[in-house]
């Protein structure tokens, strides 16, 4: 019987990302999964059938599937820096922000990373189709460091390994883009103490390993 939360997750993948940024924020102990996504563990399979990583089960025997409920969930359990320590308006709006990235900015983000795949546009078009949402980013950075507030927030963490993944697609081309705001936003976080604490290799966890703890 485990004593700890069990997170199936993929190194790369930006939704695990965020789950995990949460859940190291929140100093939440738990089994570290690591799937190969050709090859994904049954026992993954059978919390969650929808197949995608992350995974989350609890030890009351809850499975949170979506990232952003895993990252919301480890904020509840401690929020020390205030990620979402806001008024109900500024929280929605945040939500609002976090929608827009996960259900807009990423349809167009897989089209510009896998043009190979949707030859209907070439990738250079693809490309521009990110770029409002860039925009407003940088927009928003205009009057503070961060995207709400002088302070990391939770939306901040909840759309950062989005633009990472954007931003390695064409990293030349990412290197002279107008966005020098978000250049800094984006490097500030990436290369912070909680993100690197999170980005450790792991080989593929197969039933009847050692628990691996985070």
């Amino acid at each position: 019987m485990n004593n700890q939360p069990i997170l199936y997750t993929f190194r790369r993948c930006p939704y695990a990302i965020r789950a995990r940024m949460g859940l190291a924020y929140a100093n939440v102990d738990f089994e570290h999964r690591e799937v190969t996504l050709k090859n994904k563990p049954t026992n993954m399979i059978s919390l969650s059938p929808k197949g995608t990583v992350p995974v989350l089960k609890l030890l009351d025997g809850t499975v949170l599937e979506e990232s952003l409920d895993i990252l919301i969930w480890a904020i509840g359990q401690k929020d020390v820096d205030g990620w979402m320590t806001y008024p109900a308006k500024r929280l929605s709006e945040m939500a609002a922000l976090i929608a827009e990235n996960d259900f807009e900015f990423k349809i167009h983000l897989d089209h510009y990373k896998y043009a190979d795949r949707f030859p209907e546009a070439s990738q250079e078009e693809y490309r521009s189709r990110c770029e409002p949402f860039l925009l407003s980013l940088e927009k928003r950075l205009t009057e503070n460091p961060f995207l709400f507030s002088h302070q990391i927030a939770y939306a901040d963490i909840a759309i950062v390994s989005f633009i990472r993944q954007f931003s390695k697609v064409d990293e030349t081309w990412f290197s002279h883009a107008p966005y020098p705001r978000l250049k800094i936003w984006l490097n500030h976080l990436i290369n912070s103490t909680l993100f690197l604490s999170i980005m450790k290799k792991y080989k593929a966890w197969q039933p009847g390993d050692a628990p691996i703890q985070s």
